[in-house]
């Protein structure tokens, strides 16, 4: 009887044991939720930018209380001594040994207000000074820009949604028409909420009930660089483009060489990676549409216009250009008074059958200032491609494409099967846009229209220097015959005036087309961010992406 009793007393103390053990490695994980995140990113007219984090944490039954929050720092450009911390309301020390992140940053030392398992507790930080936190805007030079990435936590420690609020506040002085904001993280609204702080500084925010902790959502803004010191927007030196450049210059001699080399198959593979990371860059440049829309649905999206069309197809943007000039004129809303430099006559009042990307380019040609009229016209591409990519969620992309082909293909087969220049010249009028979707157009213009072209009635207002009723030199007279006024016009003349329409929008308005297409790419179809790493098991490191504009994170938690 004793035996048996013995048995069962040892069988209960390794049950306990057990027990324990589990208790206890049940306590070892961290494992919460952050019911609210609200940050607070400030600008400052020293050209400094202050942070303001607020937690609301929900500790989950039988997890490891949390003693310790490690906040991360984009850099090491912060000052410590700037930095306070409280629980509740109770002040906490910070410290940056006890900082266990990647990178730099400090740790929130949360001592008697640990919040045990199964608590709550808010955590309150504020960083008062980093500095070198702005760059260039890549849009436009007198612009300071400005990234702020969300810190997170390890996805395998957090449970739950965070409803998030992000709040920007620009220098003091800064007026409400003057900030522009970066295209926003999805689940954001678009368009931040406009608004003012206690201080009147204009303030931009942005909320999402069911945002996540384990994600670093990233937003971005500029503002005139004349409101904080110059000395504060970081910009890259001469030293620094000089050796950008030569390296440029040692990979491509390099891979001149290895192409005559076979022998130097070996090193090539290592040095023409660079040059074909190059190559893919410069095309990506021209890829303003996200790839996001190639999680394609069933279907075709059928009435899009002819431009958002050419959008869809990813058409170089000076031929984009021409086309909006096109439906313009067509519809009277502009007169073209010269093409070197471009300038047109608006009309007064305006149509009232308008699409938004017309009215956003006309808006930009109000403007006189070259720089000024590029930045808007830049906007009203932005626009433009994400209406697009709205319009086309839930259908295939593929499809759709295919279907706007064929459109343009039978357009071209109508003018080309014309057998009067009356009909040729009817035709070409509805389907001018449909045409210019051709990759080959400027190609297929010149070999189509070998014969005199009659113009629609418009066309003098699009060609400042064409005059109606001018003489035909080869073929026969051609009658303007129930034509409204239109006139002839020697075929290659107008495959001529037609062509160099988009090449004088890249000489005279957008600059260079890469460039232009390069910027709207940056905002719509913007580079994946780096690969990121968290350390510790209770924090994630900090990385950001943008081209050209300041960039701040913070990465932590335990």
């Amino acid at each position: 009887m004793k035996s048996i009793q013995f048995k069962i007393a040892v069988l209960l103390a390794l049950a306990l044991t057990l027990a324990s053990s589990l208790v206890v490695s049940a306590q070892s994980e961290y494992y919460f939720g952050v019911e609210r995140e609200t940050v607070n990113v400030y600008w400052n007219a020293d050209g400094t930018m202050s942070l303001d984090y607020v937690w609301d944490f929900a500790n989950q039954p039988g997890a490891h209380p949390i003693d310790f929050v490690d906040v991360g720092m984009p850099s090491g450009n912060f000052n410590i001594s700037t930095v306070t911390a409280d629980v509740n309301g109770t002040p906490v020390t910070v410290s940056t040994s006890e900082y266990q992140g990647s990178g730099s940053g400090f740790a929130v030392v949360m001592g008697p207000q640990a919040i045990p398992a199964g608590g709550r507790g808010r955590v309150h930080v504020y960083v008062g000074e980093i500095t070198k936190a702005l760059n260039p805007d890549t849009e436009d030079d007198t612009y300071a820009s400005g990234v702020f990435g969300t810190t997170w936590f390890g996805s395998q420690y957090v449970t739950g949604n965070t409803n998030l609020t992000m709040v920007f506040h620009f220098p003091p002085g800064v007026a409400n028409t003057e900030p522009r904001w970066h295209s926003a993280p999805g689940g954001f609204p678009s368009e931040p909420q406009t608004g003012f702080d206690a201080d009147g500084r204009i303030t931009y925010t942005w909320i999402n009930a069911n945002a996540n902790a384990h994600t670093q959502y990233t937003f971005g803004a500029s503002f005139p660089a004349s409101y904080v010191p110059e000395s504060a927007v970081v910009r890259v030196s001469f030293l620094e483009n000089i050796i950008t450049g030569l390296v440029s210059l040692f990979i491509g001699l390099v891979s001149m060489v290895a192409g005559f080399l076979p022998c130097l198959i070996f090193p090539l593979f290592f040095i023409g990676a660079p040059v074909l990371g190059f190559i893919q860059s410069h095309r990506r440049k021209l890829q303003y549409m996200s790839p996001k829309i190639s999680i394609e649905g069933h279907g075709i999206k059928r009435g899009l216009t002819a431009v958002e069309a050419a959008i869809l197809m990813e058409t170089p943007l000076d031929k984009v250009m021409t086309m909006i000039l096109f439906g313009l004129v067509k519809k009277n809303a502009v007169t073209v008074k010269s093409r070197t430099p471009l300038d047109l006559d608006i009309t007064t009042p305006m149509p009232i059958d308008l699409y938004e990307y017309e009215s956003g380019f006309l808006n930009a040609f109000r403007e006189k200032n070259t720089a000024t009229r590029r930045n808007l016209l830049r906007e009203m591409t932005v626009k433009l491609v994400k209406a697009v990519s709205e319009k086309i969620k839930g259908f295939s992309r593929q499809e759709t494409v295919a279907y706007y082909k064929n459109i343009m293909e039978k357009a071209w087969q109508q003018i080309e099967q014309a057998q009067t220049p009356e009909v040729q010249g009817q035709l070409l009028d509805e389907n001018l846009e449909w045409t210019m979707l051709d990759k080959d157009y400027d190609d297929r213009t010149r070999r189509v229209f070998t014969r005199p072209v009659i113009t629609p009635m418009w066309w003098p207002r699009y060609d400042p220097s064409y005059s109606g009723g001018r003489t035909i030199s080869t073929g026969a007279p051609v009658s303007s015959g129930g034509r409204g006024g239109s006139s002839a016009l020697p075929g290659a003349d107008f495959a001529a005036s037609v062509v160099t329409g988009a090449q004088s929008f890249a000489s005279n308005v957008i600059g260079n087309v890469t460039e232009f297409t390069s910027k709207v790419t940056n905002v719509t179809n913007p580079p994946p961010p780096p690969s990121r790493s968290g350390g510790g098991g209770r924090s994630g490191g900090c990385a950001c992406a943008c081209a050209g504009c300041a960039c701040a994170c913070a990465g932590g938690g335990r």
